[in-house]
């Protein structure tokens, strides 16, 4: 069963998150950030993983330590679910149109984490979340995860559009990358015989 559950605790945070990898995309979200929370429940749905996700922050300072630390738990809970990865697809990529927004992902679920993340947002905020936490989240869960990301919006000029693409994308291109392979017979997909290095 390739589930996990992390807690963290800071003198910022309280995070708990709890995943299935291979779920039905049901989400039960709670930061105390309505869209951090949509955009998570995109990530539930369109990646077809189960998450539980409780946030507790400062957010009487700002969104910031509650939006990275949640990055931190949920990339966390992905590695440890994840295990010694033998089986998986390991590589997805995906174009995630959506109205005017076309976003491009790639993934590598190699226990190596790098990102690249070329997202211009227009706007400094969608309703009173701050858009450059987009940007935060996606290096917190990258580094955490053990994953390499790319992920691109070609054109588009709605910001709300632009972000929720971005993590439809990632959700697409996790869901294929985490995928077991049956014709790998449960062997780590790598010439080393091993992932993370």
């Amino acid at each position: 069963m390739r589930q996990a559950s992390v807690t963290r605790t800071t003198k910022e945070t309280e995070i708990s998150v709890s995943l299935d990898l291979d779920g039905t995309g049901k989400g039960d979200i709670e930061t105390g950030i309505g869209f951090f929370d949509h955009m998570l429940d995109q990530l539930s749905r369109h990646g077809m993983i189960d998450l539980t996700v409780r946030a507790k922050g400062d957010l009487h300072i700002d969104m910031h330590h509650t939006v990275e630390d949640t990055g931190i738990a949920l990339g966390q809970a992905i590695a440890q679910a994840l295990g010694d990865m033998a089986g998986i697809t390991r590589y997805a990529d995906v174009l995630l149109p959506m109205d005017e927004t076309l976003t491009r992902a790639a993934i590598d679920v190699s226990g190596r984490p790098f990102l690249v993340f070329k997202v211009d947002i227009p706007k400094a905020k969608i309703g009173d979340f701050d858009t450059e936490l987009v940007e935060e989240f996606f290096r917190a869960i990258t580094m955490n995860a053990g994953i390499t990301l790319h992920v691109e919006t070609l054109y588009g000029t709605n910001s709300h559009h632009i972000v929720e693409s971005s993590f439809k994308a990632l959700a697409r291109a996790l869901r294929q990358a985490l995928e077991i392979d049956p014709r790998r017979a449960g062997a780590v997909p790598s010439t080393k015989g091993q992932l993370g290095g």
